[in-house]
């Protein structure tokens, strides 16, 4: 007999298990693939959550590390410090328990998950979506009201179904090491063409380690690979006094995908989290947006179900409530552009100059958020005559988009 749910959820990372466990909340069925045999592994992610994440899913066990605040370095070492001690910014998590507890909470609510098991063929009918599934108890066949890609940067389900591709995806490459010598509840931001062209690398503490990390785009590397470029963080003169007791532990590689796809929801199909393209374009968060997308998404989504009407008019009627987070999306890669990507070294360093300043650096403590950079950006270009002049490029684009 094939067994019916009425949501498929492909991929059991936190995006995926939240989107479940919501499901269920909401009073649906639900079956969770995951094609690898333990959830949380591969670890893909520099592990911060940021503190609404946290209270949504009240997983305070998992954090290694809050982080209050950052020093960002310039390409040749200047540095500008930043955050209240007494204001946690975000959090440094483990991310497999993490991850571990987000699905379970998922199935304490009902959701049936099945490990080592993932989708070969899908087709949408009528009334249904007929999906082949294969695990390490063979294949089987089932069906649900509703498919669900939260199966991260390479989805399965946005392939199959041709939903577009994210407006750009970064390459993030970060090792996890001992004896950094960081700053306690401060993560470090670096810069310059050497290392991270047109973006920056990070050291991220995590209690007994730190994560090390870099990411950029394809074409801005200039045929240099990710493992050249945190060799030469690790190795420069400005800054080489914090990486030179480090031990590696252990490194993983993987795309960042940003920009909302052409299409996140089609008939009986929707597209979640990196699939969908939510992560962030100024820091490739994704945790935070992807639980935004659930939330937002899931009320309208569960009505739709109850009424069997996942057609494609109502499935792109329901996909028009993301377009804030697209126009969202837009300004922040507008600000990131013109504060560093579209930026040379000689440029980063005038902007350092003027980042320095205490106005400046009041400014940020103020108005600065790790989560939603724009009103700082707008605030610095109203009130910095300075960045008016640097950043004229990403006015009109976040002033009036």
């Amino acid at each position: 007999m094939v067994r019916i749910f009425d949501a498929i959820v492909v991929g059991a990372g936190p995006i995926g298990g939240y989107l479940s466990k919501k499901l269920n909340e909401h009073g649906h069925s639900v079956l969770l693939l995951e094609e690898h045999d333990e959830i949380g592994r591969p670890f893909q992610c520099a592990g911060l959550v940021n503190p609404a994440s946290m209270e949504a899913i009240g997983l305070e066990s998992s954090i290694l590390t809050p982080i209050w605040g950052a020093n960002i370095h310039s390409p040749i070492g200047k540095k500008v410090s930043i955050g209240d001690p007494l204001v946690p910014r975000t959090f440094s998590v483990c991310r497999k328990i993490f991850d571990e507890a987000v699905v379970m909470q998922s199935i304490a609510t009902g959701t049936e998950i099945m490990l080592s098991t993932k989708p070969i063929s899908a087709t949408i009918e009528d009334e249904y979506v007929e999906v082949n599934i294969d695990g390490s108890n063979g294949s089987e066949t089932v069906r649900c009201k509703l498919l669900c890609g939260a199966d991260g940067a390479h989805s399965w389900v946005r392939r199959k179904f041709k939903m577009g591709s994210p407006t750009e995806t970064m390459i993030g490459f970060q090792i996890e090491v001992t004896g950094y010598s960081g700053d306690d509840g401060m993560l470090d931001m670096y810069t310059g063409s050497k290392i991270a062209p047109g973006f920056f690398s990070w050291a991220i503490p995590t209690g007994e380690t730190t994560r090390l990390g870099t990411w950029t785009k394809a074409n801005l590397m200039g045929g240099i690979s990710s493992e050249e470029f945190m060799s030469r963080l690790m190795d420069d003169t400005n800054l080489n006094t914090r990486f030179m007791n480090c031990s590696e532990v252990g490194r993983f590689c993987g795309p960042v995908p940003s920009g909302i796809v052409r299409r996140p929801m089609r008939e009986r199909v929707a597209l979640f989290g990196d699939a969908a393209g939510i992560c962030k374009p100024t820091t490739g968060g994704g945790i935070g947006p992807g639980f935004k997308q659930v939330d937002m998404i899931i009320p309208l989504l569960s009505k739709a179900i109850f009424e069997n009407d996942l057609s494609e008019s109502r499935m792109k009627l329901i996909s028009s409530s993301l377009k804030e987070m697209k126009r969202d999306q837009r300004k922040k890669r507008a600000l990131r552009d013109a504060f560093l990507t579209e930026m040379d070294d000689s440029e980063l360093e005038r902007i350092f100059s003027v980042w320095a300043r205490p106005e400046v650096t009041a400014l940020i403590n103020e108005f600065g958020d790790i989560e939603n950079p724009i009103p700082l950006g707008i605030k610095m270009l109203r009130e910095v005559p300075e960045f008016r002049r640097l950043a004229g490029r990403a006015a009109k684009a976040i002033l009036w988009s």
